[in-house]
């Protein structure tokens, strides 16, 4: 989240550029600038009480040694009285605390300057594109959903039977091309300096919190009630609360952390023709990069991490668009945003697959995430994540221009993980 300082020393800018997230935060600025004078006065009233206080006790420590029973019983009533004081001033601050804590809670992160205006998905910004779109024929192209029926590969009613919609099961080769996927996105990011790690699929509430999810996507996450634990949406959450409460020195960062994890998703309103078959699922697989930095080079960090999965993407032959997301169209937590989209040849449309950001150092205030260059003060660090990749729509997009009279087609890049290089007919 934001700090107290960064609002109070650029309170116009912040203002400014909150508005490109359509966020109203001029009232909510003056209120929490009035609570934080409140506590620091109260603090310092505090303090001084308390130091008067100590005083006090060192007048009556002396006064009863001497035998002085009129003074003593004066400096008790002044000790009840200062006291008195002390609990008043710290149960004020104590409430400013919280509410300027509450509302530093509920306010985003800052947009990068570079974030374009706009209100939703129609107004982000192409950045760059490459591969060719398939022209499928007519006479035997299919959708994915009649894809996966036809070759024996996904059974939606199946999931829907053991759990309810949006809970697929893979079968056969659909389930090896799953497996196959996430091994070579894993390799890839390994040879690209990835350090690869299995977290845990659920996680706690100081977990959720540090990276941004509680209280913004409390309604979208799975709840264990009894356990007080929550169904993981994404990777990004465990992994990049490996780094909490940690301190690096500079040469130890970059770090950089591959995982893969299935990912759980309420998906709350999602209904049409824009969710069928894999296009919107509560539970799927997906291989995340987490990349912690110093913030002079976190932006130079972040076009790496964009030009990696665009580099999965071109290996598995699919034609694709990366997106410069404009500020009404960006997460709570996020500076900066690339969102890639790869073509669907069969539904004639573009499918998300991956969303790449800068957080800058709105988680690292979360997660106490700090580094220190060898002077005295330790410095927030700015964190990153992007999905390298997420499987359903990548499957998708697959089955669907890989398609011809003979099978679906494996991309090279993909045999020596599935072991077959066309799906065939039955």
């Amino acid at each position: 989240m934001l700090t107290v300082k960064i609002i109070s020393e650029n309170r116009e800018d912040v203002i400014r550029r909150l508005a490109k997230k359509h966020y109203e935060a001029e009232v909510k600025i003056e209120e929490l600038l009035r609570h934080d004078d409140m506590r620091r006065f109260y603090q310092q009233r505090e303090e001084e009480n308390r130091t008067t206080l100590k005083t006090l006790s060192d007048d009556l420590r002396r006064a009863t040694m001497a035998g002085k029973a009129d003074d003593s019983e004066a400096i008790r009533e002044e000790i009840v009285k200062v006291k008195n004081k002390i609990e008043q001033s710290e149960k004020i601050r104590r409430s400013s605390e919280v509410t300027v804590r509450e509302i530093l809670e509920q306010m985003p992160n800052l947009p990068h300057e570079s974030v374009p205006e706009g209100k939703g998905a129609d107004d982000n910004v192409v950045e760059r594109q490459g591969g060719l779109i398939p022209e499928l024929d007519p006479a035997y192209a299919l959708p994915h959903w009649d894809l996966a029926s036809k070759y024996d590969l996904i059974d939606f009613e199946l999931g829907v039977k053991i759990t309810g919609s949006g809970f697929p099961v893979y079968k056969g080769k659909g389930s090896r091309l799953q497996r196959a996927l996430i091994s070579f996105f894993i390799d890839s990011a390994v040879e690209a300096g990835y350090t690869e790690v299995q977290p845990p699929f659920v996680v706690n509430s100081a977990s959720a919190y540090a990276t941004g999810n509680l209280p913004d996507k409390e309604g979208q996450m799975y709840y264990a009630t009894t356990d007080d634990l929550y169904l993981i949406p994404t990777a990004e959450i465990p992994v990049t609360n490996i780094y909490r409460d940690t301190i690096f020195t500079a040469k130890e960062l970059p770090k950089r952390t591959v995982a893969y994890s299935p990912c759980f998703r309420r998906e709350a309103g999602s209904y049409g023709k824009d969710v069928r078959g894999l296009n919107r699922l509560h539970q799927f697989d997906k291989v995340e990069i987490v990349c912690i930095d110093i913030p002079a080079r976190s932006y130079q960090l972040l076009e790496a991490m964009t030009a990696h999965v665009q580099g999965l993407i071109e290996r598995l032959e699919l034609p694709w668009r990366m997106l410069r997301l404009c500020g009404g169209d960006m997460s709570f937590t996020s500076a900066l945003t690339f969102d890639f989209e790869v073509y669907s040849a069969a539904q004639k449309r573009w499918l998300e697959v991956s969303s790449v950001s800068n957080f800058e150092s709105f988680q690292a205030n979360r997660l106490k995430c700090r580094y220190n260059d060898g002077s005295k003060k330790n410095s927030l660090c700015h964190t990153l994540n992007g999905s390298a990749l997420a499987l359903p729509r990548i499957v998708a997009a697959l089955l669907e221009n890989n398609q011809t009279k003979e099978g679906i087609r494996i991309p090279a890049a993909l045999v020596p993980y599935t072991g077959f290089d066309i799906i065939e007919n039955r």
